[in-house]
């Protein structure tokens, strides 16, 4: 499932600091226990034995965990995940693939050895046995808080799996994307065919999506482009708001150029080489140059799991402007109504989107508890909002406004109760405007 929104720490557009001397910090004379400093030919030795045991441990290994300066300029804990030699120096020059062991996967970034702290390194662990150490440590609240907060989209996925699908995505492949008027840094492996492996950065057609190695190529093809929008039906036009249906079976090209592009920015997203089973929402700002992707979503034709959302993204330079809650209130809600059935999107969701599924279900929900007069049942709200009786249920419990009396669930809405989680809960994002949707179910364009 897609991701939403970005963390405010990865808002920094890959800017870097100033990088450190080569022992990671600044050097401090040192003092002995009286407060007097050693004579120069005691540091000497120190120093020259310092700089001996950094040279041995060169270059790290892989696995190795050692503090690095950070675009933030402060120093975080990582562990080395690949290494590659550099074009210049010595035998021991190397640049480090890095995991912020703090931050997400989609912070993962190639560094040089100036930015780590040598006099931090620490040997090699053997990852089954600090697992097993680290589990025995943790109590029961702590597992179930890392649960809950550092959900990343591979429920399904079982420990070899889990394992196997990290080590093929380790690094990523594509450092960066031109996409219309933005450059954009990507978080995340895309398998993209194997002529593009020696591309650090790609130049998209933001029309038709494919996608180049060169920039002269990209202003090549947008001589000859005619699209100035996705190769689709508009079904929504909302000011300079767009929503573009495309029928992956009718434009597989596209289908498959967006999952390349996706998969950038979803750690755990299942590319779907056959588009022909999907059909995909793309929404778009619009201005006299054309229509240009804000983000989109993806649903199979036929679920039958009643899954209304296979696949969401809104893109990084169009985060935290209230389309990605949007997004979810077209794609879930809004066609599901017109559909006339209840929905849920397809698990596993990612972590940013289960934060946005759960922000935007609070929201809907409180709205209607605020406003009813009486008594209503999880039933009613679902068929009332779209929303499955199963997420209405855990929604409501995870706000402490649900209790189970004489064998079934009683909501408890006290209006102050409810007041505090709306301030909680912020604003809501863009509104649809469900009268500017021109829209038929696939089951009935059939």
């Amino acid at each position: 499932m897609g991701s939403l929104e970005a963390p405010s720490t990865a808002e920094n557009n890959g800017s870097t600091t100033p990088a450190p001397t080569s022992n990671g910090g600044d050097q401090k004379p040192s003092v002995s226990a009286n407060g007097v400093s050693p004579p120069p030919t005691v540091m000497a030795q120190e120093s020259e034995a310092s700089r001996k045991r950094r040279a041995s441990m060169l270059p790290l290994e892989v696995g190795t965990r050692v503090m690095c300066r950070w675009r933030d300029g402060k120093y975080h804990p990582v562990k080395v995940i690949e290494r590659r030699k550099t074009n210049y120096g010595g035998p021991n020059d190397y640049e480090y693939y890095v995991h912020y062991t703090e931050f997400n996967r989609r912070l993962d970034e190639w560094v040089k050895l100036e930015q780590l702290d040598l006099d931090s390194v620490e040997t090699v662990v053997d990852e089954k046995v600090e697992d097993k150490v680290t589990s025995l440590k943790m109590t029961r609240h702590q597992k179930r808080k890392i649960d809950e907060t550092h959900v990343e989209g591979h429920e399904e996925l079982d420990a070899a799996s889990l394992r196997e699908h990290e080590e093929f995505t380790k690094v990523k492949n594509i450092a960066t994307i031109e996409l219309g008027r933005y450059e954009i840094e990507t978080w995340y492996f895309s398998p993209f065919p194997p002529e593009y492996n020696d591309s650090l950065k790609l130049y998209f057609c933001e029309f038709c999506l494919n996608f180049m190695k060169r920039k002269e190529q990209l202003q090549r093809h947008m001589r000859k482009c005619d699209l100035k929008h996705p190769p689709g039906d508009e079904i929504y036009r909302s000011g300079t708001l767009s929503m573009f249906e495309v029928d992956g079976k009718k434009n597989k090209v596209y289908g498959q150029n967006l999952c390349y592009l996706a998969k950038l920015f979803l750690d755990h997203k299942t590319l779907y080489y056959d588009v022909d089973l999907f059909l995909f929402y793309v929404l778009c700002e619009c201005d006299d140059r054309g229509c240009h992707m804000v983000g989109y979503f993806s649903k199979e034709k036929h679920s039958e799991e009643s899954y209304n959302l296979a696949c969401i993204l809104t893109l990084p330079p169009y985060q935290r402007k209230g389309y990605g809650k949007f997004l979810i209130a077209f794609s879930a809600y809004e066609l599901s109504k017109k559909e006339g059935k209840v929905g849920t999107p397809e698990r596993p969701l990612s972590d940013l989107g289960l934060l946005s599924y759960r922000g935007y279900w609070t929201r809907v929900l409180l709205d209607i508890l605020k406003k009813h007069k009486g008594n209503i049942s999880i039933k009613e709200l679902s068929d009332m909002t779209a929303i499955k009786a199963e997420d209405i249920l855990t929604t409501l419990q995870s706000l402490e406004l649900i209790q189970y009396r004489k064998g079934q669930h009683v909501i408890c809405a006290d209006p102050k109760v409810l007041d505090r989680h709306l301030k909680a809960a912020g604003r809501g994002g863009l509104d649809v405007d469900v009268s500017k949707l021109i829209w038929t179910p696939y089951k009935e364009q059939g």
